[in-house]
């Protein structure tokens, strides 16, 4: 097991969620970790992202001021706290790591990613 996604559920709109995603000591100190998310019938996008080196943080412009990532470095996870939930925000949400450098929404650099969780908002 390499990384875990937990947290997501059905909310209504204005709702709140975390998510976690328990990360193999191994990875956990990948370059960076990220969150993505995919719609149905839509591309993947970009959430947000931790370096781990320089504990520098992304978030995309569309989830901006209502997302925020973190991490708990005792426990080797990593959350992304949603809030003011919309339901453009329905879509299955990935944990992932990245080992080399690139950007930080670029899907393919990340080597590890988790199985998903599902969130919803209505």
């Amino acid at each position: 097991v390499q990384l875990v996604e937990s947290g997501g559920g059905s909310v209504q709109a204005g709702g709140s969620l975390r998510l976690s995603c328990e990360i193999s000591l191994y990875i956990y100190s990948s370059y960076c970790m990220g969150w993505f998310r995919q719609a149905p019938g839509k591309e993947r996008e970009a959430v947000a992202a931790h370096y781990t080196g320089t504990a520098t943080t992304y978030v995309a412009d569309s989830v901006k001021g209502r997302f925020a990532i973190s991490e708990d470095n005792a426990k080797n996870v990593l959350y992304l706290q949603m809030n003011n939930l919309q339901p453009e925000d329905t879509a299955m949400y990935y944990c992932a790591a990245s080992t080399v450098e690139g950007a930080w929404s670029d899907w393919t650099k990340y080597t590890y990613r988790g199985q998903g969780t599902q969130v919803t908002v209505s």
